[in-house]
């Protein structure tokens, strides 16, 4: 046998060698598996097409939700036509709620000018018919019935100026001016937001009054009116308010510089007399004050005497320690006078250091020292004080 013979694959050597029968059987393990892989196909093939029938159900059920959109669309616009053919000043109204009005802001400006006029010409009556409610309520009770109309008939053309503009300028203006007059005299905050609130519903009463047949005129006039009159309202309190704080803050100022006043008793010599409640905040406006007054007067003693100072904590006693190394910076030796016997064991509880301080009993000894340290003791054989030497 030679090579070529050798070659002969073994599939057809076996084909060779064995009957039909056997080859078949030979052949069957091949042909299971193609039928299977065919099923397979088949079986994706099915499945495919069920899910594009499926797919094609969803478009035709969006087709339908489609049209019926469209139908009740148009069903609607039908009815709408058909009811603006019946009550033209309904379908006015309809736009206006849901959004479908052409220029809303027109309108309302339109209608705010309206009313704006309406209330002008009303001016007389109810510029009284406000003082009256104002008395009625005793509010502004510090001042007389002629002051109050009169100050009535300067809020009532400010507060229309400012629904007709809609700025508030002018207004806030005149509250401050107004807050100026009128809180000195002991008006309070609650009076002022009275009398505003009052002018508020006396117009609205009268809007009411006048458009009270037309329904929907009268909702429109009311949506026009209310944030403006809401807007001014606030700033004629919020006006009050600050001006009030402010003369809260000055008054303030000048009871701290009247309750730590810094006094010059000779040339170059300070005392400052504390006399109250000595908090943090205390503490700090009396260094500023202390240091200013050494810079000024150039000083260079100064007695700090806090007789009237019932108590302090620790945070205040610190402060009065950084006070006499910034006035040592300065130039200026201190001395504390008038420490009570509390005082005294508190500092000691406390365990605050005083090493930079120095103290004396009472006030008549520390102005002793602090003339004989600025050099005043015993040039005429006596102290400055009247103390015999």
């Amino acid at each position: 046998m030679n090579d070529r013979q050798h070659a002969i694959p073994l599939r057809r050597r076996r084909a060779a060698n064995f009957g039909p029968e056997e080859e078949q059987m030979d052949q069957e393990p091949y042909q299971a598996a193609a039928d299977e892989e065919s099923d397979r196909r088949a079986e994706s093939r099915a499945t495919a097409d069920e899910e594009s029938d499926r797919r094609a159900e969803s478009r035709a059920t969006a087709d339908e939700e489609s049209d019926q959109r469209t139908e009740s669309r148009a069903a609607a616009d039908e009815e709408s036509d058909q009811r603006t053919e019946d009550h033209p000043a309904s379908e006015a109204s309809d736009r206006r709620t849901d959004g479908r009005a052409a220029r809303p802001s027109e309108e309302a400006d339109s209608l705010l000018q309206e009313l704006v006029a309406y209330l002008r010409e009303c001016r007389s009556e109810l510029r009284e018919e406000w003082a009256r409610r104002i008395s009625e309520a005793e509010l502004l009770g510090v001042m007389s019935d002629e002051e109050i109309f009169s100050e009535a008939t300067e809020v009532y053309d400010n507060y229309m100026d400012a629904l007709e503009t809609g700025s508030t300028e002018t207004l806030e203006t005149y509250a401050r001016e107004l807050s100026e007059r009128i809180i000195p005299r002991g008006v309070e905050t609650h009076e002022v937001i009275g009398i505003v609130l009052l002018l508020r519903d006396v117009l609205a009463r009268s809007l009411f009054a006048k458009y009270q047949q037309d329904l929907d005129l009268l909702n429109r006039i009311l949506d026009s009116y209310e944030p403006a009159a809401n807007r001014v309202a606030v700033t004629v309190g919020v006006s009050f308010v600050e001006e009030r704080e402010r003369v809260i803050h000055e008054q303030q100022e000048a009871m701290r510089e009247l309750s730590t006043p810094v006094l010059q008793l000779r040339d170059r010599l300070l005392l400052l007399p504390i006399i109250g409640v000595l908090d943090s905040a205390r503490a700090r406006q009396l260094t500023e004050q202390l240091l200013g007054s050494i810079q000024e007067n150039r000083a260079t003693v100064v007695v700090i005497d806090i007789t009237g100072v019932a108590s302090i904590d620790r945070t205040v006693a610190n402060h009065l320690v950084q006070t006499v190394e910034a006035s040592r910076l300065m130039g200026a030796s201190t001395i504390l006078t008038g420490l009570s016997s509390e005082i005294a064991q508190t500092l000691v509880d406390l365990d605050v250091d005083l090493g930079m301080m120095k103290t004396v009993g009472d006030l008549q000894g520390g102005l002793v020292e602090a003339e004989r340290l600025a050099g005043y003791w015993g040039r005429d054989g006596s102290d400055s004080i009247g103390v015999e030497n």
